[in-house]
């Protein structure tokens, strides 16, 4: 692969959109008062570049980026990213996954999780289960009331 095929593969990266249940579902979840982060593997421009190609700029309270910590997810010190973020204990943040593997480290972690299997992947062979698995978000917001009444 030439440096310029590399170059516009990676480009790729930086034009992301969210699936189209994702706006409606965020917005939704912030009406409601839902705190939200976004903790990626991606570059902080990266994810900058993503969120605002699918005009998502107001969900966010953040975008955290993995570089920050120097350790990629599913290594805990990436997870414990959102715990600093929020100042809350693990098992008060709910983590939305889109990755198997990410669903697990996840919930190996502490995390509650919701699992957005999209493409109807078998679940990782690691022992842990995500508290939800869905093929979108739309039962997301039933999911975090009835998680916050208990």
């Amino acid at each position: 692969m030439s440096q310029g095929q590399v170059s516009q593969l990676m480009d790729g990266y930086l034009k992301l959109k969210s699936w189209h249940d994702v706006a409606p579902a965020l917005r939704l979840l912030k009406m409601e008062g839902i705190r939200m982060i976004i903790l990626s593997n991606f570059t902080s421009h990266m994810l900058s570049s993503c969120v605002a190609c699918s005009g998502l700029g107001d969900i966010f309270e953040g975008l955290l980026s993995t570089d920050q910590v120097k350790a990629f997810k599913p290594d805990p010190r990436a997870y414990e990213m959102g715990i600093k973020a929020f100042n809350l204990n693990r098992e008060e943040i709910l983590f939305v996954a889109h990755g198997g593997w990410d669903a697990a480290g996840a919930k190996i972690f502490g995390y509650p999780t919701y699992w957005v299997n999209r493409l109807d992947l078998p679940t990782e062979e690691l022992g842990v289960m995500p508290d939800v698995v869905a093929t979108d978000l739309k039962g997301l917001a039933h999911f975090i009331q009835s998680w916050n009444s208990q």
